[in-house]
């Protein structure tokens, strides 16, 4: 479930370049953003490519990994690129104003070990890109893109760390899922709160992992989400919770809500999409979420349901943890503190995904941040 703005780099800026930079930001911004708007058609591979347009946007990748084929997909992974538009540099005529930002996380979740985390952030045409035409996005080494072979397609994912590396690729095993109405999904009752919003389940994972200086060639299924957007949290939320499960049978489940400062869901959704390729999607008023077991950060005392039982239609699953500690804090380019973790879920079905909860260390501040839900 992500995304802020960035600080400039002033020793690589000319002087007549700083001096506007500080009039633009004493300047209010007049820009208007484009806002989310139902029946777009969204067209691939261009609407892989970023939207630049837009205030807020990710391509968010999580999986289990297991290191042998008769292992047990016990490791989780995830790498999310943001990009941000912050509004305070339009006025400035250079490829090296603060006009589009990028960062980026990546994490490891390890049995029986903390989570471990690595991130990076940098302006773009300053140690950043992305292209607006297909899936590529980078920020120095770290890097997804897309590729068209003749087998079919293919994603590319790297990542260069003292933490950790990993070079994966990942091949589709089913088409993709746009969700809500054809990619343009409601997070709000109002219809301004909202972003378009593409999945791709089931991605069969290859490729090789580093850590502890150590090189394992590890496999696995991953789950992609890319999203853009202007506008997400209602004046009443401070966060929503998120899941995206990769089921054992073929299938897959995204579900989410968004939470007041009391807990209580302001908006929800469901989508199971069968191995089949059934859909079936869930309003608001039949998903429901609830806390079955709270793990306590004793690093800023957030209380995280890492244990939900979520309801959808007929339909019920539990989550159980990995690990309890799967506690993000990043610093860059502003602190933000968010649970996101690998999981199974028992139930109605059966599988292994991420969940992702935020605001519960403090109320995500969407505006600054360019957070959004897939995420979150």
């Amino acid at each position: 479930m992500r995304r802020r703005i960035f600080l400039a780099t002033p020793l690589l800026l000319p002087t007549q370049l700083l001096a506007a930079a500080a009039a633009a930001a004493a300047s209010p911004s007049s820009l208007v953003y484009p806002p989310v708007v139902p029946g777009v058609r969204l067209v691939f591979p261009r609407d892989h490519g970023a939207h630049p347009n837009f205030r807020t946007e990710w391509w968010y990748v999580t999986g289990a990994l297991q290191t042998s084929p008769s292992g047990s997909a016990d490791i989780g992974f995830q790498l999310t690129f943001f990009r941000s538009r912050p509004g305070t540099a339009e006025a400035l005529h250079s490829p090296l104003a603060a006009s589009q930002m990028l960062f980026a996380h990546a994490a490891l979740t390890l049995p029986g070990d903390r989570l471990q985390h690595a991130e990076r952030a940098a302006r773009a045409n300053l140690g950043a890109s992305f292209s607006s035409l297909d899936c590529d996005v980078a920020i120095g080494a770290w890097r997804i893109y897309r590729q068209d072979t003749r087998s079919g397609e293919l994603l590319h994912l790297q990542v260069h760390s003292p933490q950790f590396s990993y070079d994966f690729t990942l091949t589709p095993s089913q088409p993709l899922l746009l969700q809500g109405d054809g990619g343009y999904s409601r997070k709000g009752h109002g219809p301004q709160l909202a972003s378009y919003y593409v999945s791709w389940p089931q991605l069969q994972v290859a490729g090789t992992l580093v850590r502890d200086g150590r090189r394992q060639v590890v496999s696995g299924r991953a789950w992609f989400d890319h999203e853009w957007s202007t506008a997400l949290l209602g004046d009443n939320a401070v966060g929503w919770d998120w899941l995206g499960i990769n089921l054992f049978d073929g299938g897959a489940v995204m579900a989410f809500r968004m939470r007041d400062a009391a807990g209580e869901t302001l908006y929800a959704h469901a989508t199971w999409r069968d191995a089949a390729g059934h859909l079936r999607q869930f309003a608001s008023a039949a998903v429901s979420f609830a806390p079955l077991r709270r793990w306590v950060s004793p690093r800023n005392g957030a209380s995280y349901p890492v244990e939900l039982e979520i309801r959808f239609g007929e339909y019920r699953l539990r989550t159980r943890p990995l690990l309890d500690d799967q506690e993000l804090s990043t610093r860059r380019p502003t602190p933000v503190v968010y649970w996101e973790g690998l999981v199974t879920v028992e139930g109605s079905f059966s599988g292994r995904g991420y969940l992702e909860m935020t605001g519960y260390a403090g109320r995500l501040r969407v505006a600054d941040h360019g957070a959004g839900v897939g995420a979150a």
